[in-house]
């Protein structure tokens, strides 16, 4: 077992790497402030679960193909920032009902945003990378196998995570009600065209991404 320690240095690095400006924050408050709390906690969970599928590929070494091979990396990016061209191409054509872009039931709409997140967490290769570097500093060989301590590293992170991302959705779920308000009719339009914007924004930017 790990000892308490080097979980508190975990959890606290945990912490502050979650809070620190990426695509997912991005993408996770974007959402939260054109669709509201529930969005973003739909998408938060999404994201969440999204990185328990890097720390099984790290845990498996999978995740080490990334950083060896430029192809696997390239696909992967790729396919991330299409997805992001997506769904920022979504909210310009859905623009005049964007904000009941993800209506017809609770259900439907929270899994639909749940799935979003997870895809634009497991489509992002440096998230990949990330964990493949993060967590085997804090595994100690002598304490038993290492990619069991990973799992459970990587899980301590994916509740980190949810806390810390749910948080930040409630926030900016607050902050997009005054706008709305502060808009009127013209808000639909206007957070349209901010979450594409971001959305464009962070295709462009993992398109850049290099190993």
């Amino acid at each position: 077992m790990i000892d308490a320690s080097s979980l508190a240095v975990f959890l606290g690095a945990a912490v502050l790497l979650t809070l620190a400006p990426g695509p997912d924050i991005i993408f996770l408050t974007a959402t939260s402030i054109a669709q509201g709390r529930r969005a973003g906690l739909a998408t938060a969970m999404g994201l969440a679960t999204g990185s328990l599928v890097h720390t099984s590929a790290a845990a498996l070494g999978i995740s080490a193909i990334l950083a060896t091979s430029a192809w696997a990396f390239a696909v992967v990016k790729y396919a991330g920032a299409a997805y992001l061209a997506y769904l920022a191409w979504q909210a310009f054509k859905h623009r005049e009902h964007f904000l009941d872009l993800e209506s017809g039931g609770e259900t439907r709409g929270g899994k639909s945003l749940y799935i979003r997140g997870f895809f634009m967490n497991v489509l992002n290769p440096k998230v990949a990378l990330f964990f493949l570097a993060f967590l085997p500093q804090f595994a100690d060989p002598a304490l038993g196998p290492v990619w069991r301590q990973i799992l459970f590293l990587g899980l301590l992170f994916a509740l980190n995570i949810v806390v810390v991302f749910s948080l930040v959705a409630i926030c900016a779920g607050q902050v997009g009600g005054w706008l709305k308000r502060a808009a009127g009719g013209r808000a639909p339009r206007f957070m349209a065209y901010g979450v594409s914007a971001v959305f464009l924004g962070l295709a462009v930017r993992l398109m850049a991404v290099e190993r």
